[in-house]
């Protein structure tokens, strides 16, 4: 297998990492729409409608151009789809709509050569196009592996020929879960393997002189994504290209899991510079998809180049932060274990009670704890989180066995320690005279320390940092901070707290995906305080709100793969090749198994991506003809075409089988004590 240092030379994906700058591109036109360049982000989104049943996909069409689309995406999975995109073209401009469409094709290279003469742009996949995927070991020589070049390039070429011709624009989207044989052969299931399926389709249109390209490097893992596309930045710098980006996470799901996981792969790539179009792939409407791209988008409209500082001043060199920073592979800061904090814990959650005028047994419950008065004692559900802090108060009654309180220094001093830990200023804890012998939290930006500060706060006690930024930029400000604990050489662990003025609950999980979920990516981060402005509100008000920051704190760690608690969904967003209602079968299965903590569950329309997919998931259910469903364990097929009416009582009996089955709504008990 290649290794990613030989692969690429440079760390170069982004100008410096301590900036905002927003990558510019190659201008593309589709249609009269230009993407790329100086040109805004654009939103997308594909129909989930039959396309053969043309009056539905038009009419679908409009509800998504009325919603905000600026580019609409419709499946053409053989010749007759690829013809139909003619009369749906005609209708559409006959309605007054000239939003341009993009034709998504698979397996079919004919079918491609014949939607691009109706629409504006296509799309295909590298892993499908020209290859087939049995998940076979294939060994190639160099001479072999070139033949195969030339094969992809005659199967290919006539495609570019006719977008050549009638001035179309081409997608080269590669999916995690289509990856060919050949290319996982050489680079493996892994994001140079992803970057390259794509670069060896890139490389046969410069041959060809053209140069009207998107790309993208799609997966449902959000880790999988962002390093994927970091990487192909990396390479086409390094081969002298600026192609433009279309950004998503692929399979992401629905309702909060759905938007939390989209917003955390294109999130962090935003935040980067990086990404022209952005389209946010949830198992819903595609309509009710357009407004959560475009709240992604909002937030950097206004975002200008802008450096942020920290305590140590910037290199020159950045292919040195390598050592420090490892931005294209799976990686964690090493840190010391401090109580249960750092090291190889999970990341710890913690929750803000300190505005409740009564904290009860009502406000415990909004943090899935819950108290039995018949046996009196306490169950911790799969969201019970660790630490809540409860300002310059005491709690009032002893906590559930399992659950700390922080509190303000002073009131700290005053009472029991057992259960409490103090929380100070950066000054407030270098000038105490008493400190906590297992834990204290030290709450500062990333502005505060300098390295005699640092080396103090190692020799007085154990400590923990709360690293909080205030700034819409929050993610670069503390990527900067936990770049400069590692060149200072510090273990000290750090909790990553992201504060929002009052703004709806959805913007709110977009917002705090991006901020601390992109660090959580990088491999920073040993826990997430996530906090919402509540002047004005009624206690009953206040345990929604937490309620919400505590589901959204969990769901963050799951989509960043660093803590499990529930059942991971991993459901594509319907087309017109899916064989079944998604929606309603995803909510059927999601309804019987959500209690599965650990359990990855994918669920599939059709067979386009779904092995490849599912080798991230236990479990697959995949629709494989009408009415028929095929079971898989990870990309190994169990049960095939059984019907669809006893298809779920069969996943659960395949689960049961492996042992991975419990009842439903166990909780852990949580003994007072």
């Amino acid at each position: 297998m290649i290794k990613i240092e030989d692969y690429i030379r440079d760390f170069n994906f982004v100008k410096r990492p301590d900036q905002y700058q927003k990558r510019i591109s190659r201008e593309v036109y589709i249609g009269d729409i230009p993407l790329g360049g100086n040109n805004p982000i654009r939103i997308q989104s594909m129909t989930t409608t039959n396309t053969l049943d043309i009056e539905a996909t038009v009419a679908q069409s409009i509800r998504m151009i009325d919603a905000g689309c600026e580019y609409v995406r419709i499946t053409a999975p053989s010749q007759r789809e690829a013809e139909a995109l003619r009369e749906i073209r005609k209708k559409l401009t006959a309605a007054g709509y000239t939003t341009p469409l993009v034709a998504d094709i698979h397996f079919t290279p004919k079918a491609a050569e014949i939607a691009a003469r109706y629409v504006e742009k296509v799309r295909v996949n590298p892993g499908n196009y020209a290859d087939k995927k049995k998940f076979e070991v294939l060994e190639y020589s160099d001479a072999q592996y070139e033949v195969e070049i030339e094969r992809i390039r005659e199967r290919f070429v006539p495609l570019v020929k006719v977008c050549k011709e009638y001035g179309r624009a081409l997608r080269i989207g590669t999916n995690h879960g289509s990856l060919s044989d050949r290319i996982m052969s050489r680079f493996g299931d892994t994001p140079v393997g992803m970057v390259e399926s794509a670069m060896e389709f890139l490389r046969i249109c410069e041959d060809e002189n053209y140069n009207d390209i998107v790309l993208s490097m799609k997966a449902s893992n959000p880790i999988v994504m962002v390093q994927a596309y970091r990487l192909l930045v990396a390479k086409m710098n390094q081969e002298g290209m600026n192609y433009p980006l279309h950004l998503g996470v692929t399979e992401a799901g629905e309702g909060e899991d759905g938007r939390i996981k989209s917003a955390m792969g294109i999130g962090t790539l935003l935040e980067d510079g990086l990404g022209d179009t952005i389209r946010v792939s949830l198992t819903e409407e595609p309509e009710y998809e357009v407004p959560v791209a475009i709240s992604l988008a909002q937030r950097y409209e206004m975002r200008t180049r802008h450096f942020v500082s920290g305590f140590i001043p910037a290199d020159a060199d950045y292919n040195a932060l390598r050592s420090f920073y490892n931005p294209y592979e799976t990686w964690k800061r090493q840190t010391d274990e401090v109580e249960n904090i750092g090291d190889s814990n999970v990341p710890r959650v913690i929750m803000d009670l300190s505005s409740i005028q009564q904290i009860n047994e009502l406000s415990l419950k909004a943090i899935d704890y819950h108290y039995d008065p018949v046996n009196d004692k306490w169950n911790m559900g799969d969201m019970g989180c660790d630490y809540i802090y409860v300002g310059s108060r005491s709690l009032g009654f002893m906590p559930p066995s399992g659950l700390k309180v922080i509190c303000e220094y002073p009131a700290w001093r005053e009472m029991d320690h057992q259960n409490a830990f103090p929380i100070f200023d950066l000054q407030q804890f270098l000038a105490a005279d008493v400190r906590s012998e297992k834990l204290n939290f030290i709450r500062l930006t990333g502005t505060e320390l300098n390295r005699a500060k640092l080396q103090a706060v190692s020799e007085l006690a154990p400590a923990v940092f709360i690293l909080e930024s205030k700034k819409e930029e929050s993610y670069l400000e503390q990527r900067k901070f936990f770049i400069d604990l590692q060149r200072s050489g510090s273990t000290t662990p750090v909790v990553i707290k992201c504060s929002y003025l009052p703004i709806d609950a959805e913007q709110l999980q977009l917002n705090a995906a991006t901020d601390a979920g992109g660090l959580l990516i990088d491999g920073f981060g040993n826990g997430i305080w996530l906090q919402q402005r509540s002047e004005g509100l009624s206690d009953a008000q206040h345990r929604e709100q937490i309620r919400m920051l505590n589901r959204a704190s969990f769901t963050i760690l799951q989509a960043s793969r660093t803590r499990i608690s529930k059942t991971e969904y991993i459901s594509c967003p319907s087309c017109g090749r899916t064989l079944f209602d998604l929606q309603e079968t995803t909510a059927m299965i999601r309804r019987k198994t959500d209690h599965l903590k650990g359990v990855k569950i994918a669920i599939m329309g059709c067979i386009v991506n779904g092995p490849g997919e599912m080798a991230d998931a236990d479990y697959g259910y995949v629709g494989t003809g009408p009415g028929k469903i095929t079971l898989y364990r990870g990309k190994e097929v169990v049960k095939r075409n059984i019907g669809s009416a006893n298809a779920l009582n069969e996943l659960i009996e395949l689960i049961k089988a492996d042992g991975n089955w419990l009842e439903q709504h166990q909780q852990s008990p949580v003994q007072q004590e």
